[in-house]
């Protein structure tokens, strides 16, 4: 993904227009910045002939000697800032390319129209999270779709994410076969609304969907309801972890710098462009320390350094010592810390509330012996003070799930007093919104999550869940999944299961400093939840693309990611005023 969204930028935007010896000025508003920051670096741009990115919506020098190119988006802000640029005879730049993808009519009848050279359209409207992640930068997606409160702006928020999602498999050039889970209305029309914008994309961009298996990929449209239980969950894979328990913002983990009197503090982003992150960010975090050692030993003993116990007090005298590996060395310095704080976190409160919690998911302890009693489990965690209150709820959302019909609400109230939440609880009846089953006999009576697969593989006792999209998944690629539950929103290409899709470019190519020397021939599974995804369904993608030897790839995204805190503050917006939310 990240690799197509460089792709559309560098060409269609920047390489079009340049010139030798010529360098111009990139301007940007909020939507762009953040598309661009997502898939190129400043080296990227600067190579095509930028020489200053700047923000539209602040104020700037005029530089009339440059010409501009205007990467923005089909919002009035935007194009009132482009047309105020060149409102009088001294214009801030000195022509200029510009690019956007509505409004046009609104620029024609200004001053603005006279300057302009070129006028073109990107579809590039979503944010290439990582290699097989996007996603549609909307964290009011869940409010919008769920909340208690009328909504006016509910369609046009639909048609924006379906545009969206169609922007995505143009830049893909996929024209995949749209699937969606039957039962909530919402995703029925999500899915027919992606189909009329993708005829319509087709029909301006006809290669997209050409390619020897290309007529296999499928578009899947899943409602966060499907599984409330993955978001919820304490996991103890890396990332999930980290985002979870440590203060990340925006991808940046901030964190002292041990050594002697002059500890600072580091700024890090978690991102691909970091190798090791990439390599551990799916691994147990019981792994992850003891492969960060062992790569720290096997890169000290290739420079000749020698280490008898590599830890983040003896990288910070290597760093001393060894000033040229600086950069080798801060990174593993990194992933130590970040595993540190983890493990501290975890070792403080959560190692005894993980195993409550994979009880209750699994409805079997470790042993697989059935859950006879999960009050007994659930009433210490409750009463336990020193644990937090969105602790307390993720424990009984997850015993309401595993009573799969619901509870009585005097029992519910009974779990809140103990819990002491009441200031909070209307996240767990918020849920209700999403369709799952909280109230006995409430108004998603028989309602139920779906049957689960079996699984035989072994896996460490505080993380026996799958996520239930990985069912859905590997369903969908073998070619399993009920088309009653999952219809076709269109007659597909029938899928031959056996047949070997060459893979042109492998998976670690699609990458911002990367480039493949062909695009992927084969197959794509793009799967869409609404409402947000979680860490652990992105890991999933991963896990069954490497399962498919490269046949298939998977990619996952929603409007956008979610940790387990953001999460349950979503739930909790959903009976407030849209104003409250959206200024808070």
């Amino acid at each position: 993904i990240v690799y197509s969204g460089l792709n559309e930028i560098l060409n269609g935007v920047i390489k079009s227009v340049k010139k030798d010896g010529e360098w111009k000025v990139l301007i940007v508003d909020h939507m762009s910045m953040r598309i661009l920051s997502s898939c190129c670096k400043m080296s990227d741009i600067l190579a095509e002939g930028v020489t200053i990115v700047e923000d539209i919506n602040k104020r700037r020098e005029p530089i009339s000697s440059l010409e501009a190119i205007y990467l923005i988006s089909p919002v009035e802000k935007s194009v009132r800032a482009l047309i105020n640029d060149f409102k009088d005879a001294a214009f801030t730049y000195k022509a200029e390319t510009c690019f956007i993808d509505q409004l046009f009519s609104y620029i024609g009848r200004s001053r603005v129209a006279k300057v302009i050279k070129t006028l073109k359209e990107i579809n590039v409207a979503f944010l290439p999270y990582e290699s097989q992640v996007f996603s549609l930068d909307d964290p009011t997606s869940l409010y919008s779709f769920y909340s208690s409160k009328p909504n006016e702006e509910k369609d046009k928020m639909m048609e924006n994410l379906a545009e969206q999602i169609a922007t995505l498999c143009d830049t893909l050039k996929e024209y995949p076969a749209i699937r969606y889970r039957k039962g909530p209305e919402e995703n029925a029309r999500l899915a027919e609304e992606v189909h009329q914008r993708l005829i319509a994309h087709k029909a301006d961009n006809p290669s997209m969907g050409e390619g020897a298996d290309k007529a296999r990929s499928q578009l899947l449209i899943v409602d966060r309801g499907f599984d409330p239980i993955s978001p919820i969950l304490h996991e103890l894979t890396f990332q999930a972890m980290a985002y979870d328990l440590l203060d990340i913002k925006q991808d940046i983990y901030t964190y002292q710098t041990t050594g002697i009197g002059n500890a600072k503090e580091r700024e890090v982003l978690l991102d691909e462009d970091d190798e090791l992150w990439v390599q551990l960010k799916h691994m147990h975090i019981a792994d992850v320390t003891k492969k960060v050692t062992e790569l720290l030993r096997t890169f000290c003993e290739s420079k000749r350094m020698c280490t008898d116990n590599a830890n983040i007090k003896d990288l910070s005298q290597m760093l001393k010592k060894m000033p040229q590996y600086q950069k080798e060395l801060s990174m593993y310095s990194t992933h130590l810390h970040l595993a540190e704080a983890c493990m501290k976190k975890f070792k403080a409160s959560l190692d005894k509330l993980c195993e409550v919690e994979q009880d209750l998911a699994m409805g079997a302890n470790a042993e697989g012996e059935p859950l006879k009693d999960a009050m007994k489990s659930i009433v210490p965690v409750l009463l336990n003070k020193e644990i937090e209150a969105y602790d307390k709820i993720r424990i009984i959302l997850l015993y309401i799930f595993h009573k799969k019909k619901g509870i009585g609400e005097e029992n519910l109230a009974k779990l809140i007093q103990h819990a002491n939440i009441q200031a909070d609880s209307n996240i767990i009846t918020n849920l209700q919104n999403l369709g799952c089953n909280i109230i006995a006999g409430g108004r998603n009576a028989g309602k139920m999550l779906p049957e689960r697969k079996e699984r035989t593989e072994s896996t460490y006792q505080l993380s026996r869940w799958t996520p239930t999209i990985k069912d859905v998944m590997e369903n969908a690629i073998e070619d399993k999944l009920d088309r009653k539950q999952w219809p076709f929103i269109s007659d597909p290409a029938p899928i031959n299961t056996t047949q070997t899709a060459v893979s042109s470019a492998r998976f670690g190519h699609w990458h911002k400093n990367k480039s493949p020397t062909e695009y992927r021939s084969g197959p794509r599974l793009i799967i869409f939840v609404i409402g947000g995804v979680s860490h652990s369904e992105m890991r999933s993608a991963y896990e069954v693309t490497r399962a498919t030897d490269g046949k298939w790839e998977v990619l996952i995204g929603s409007s956008h990611i979610l940790t387990p805190t953001s999460f349950l503050n979503d739930l909790k917006s959903l009976d407030q005023a849209s104003s409250t939310i959206f200024t808070s």
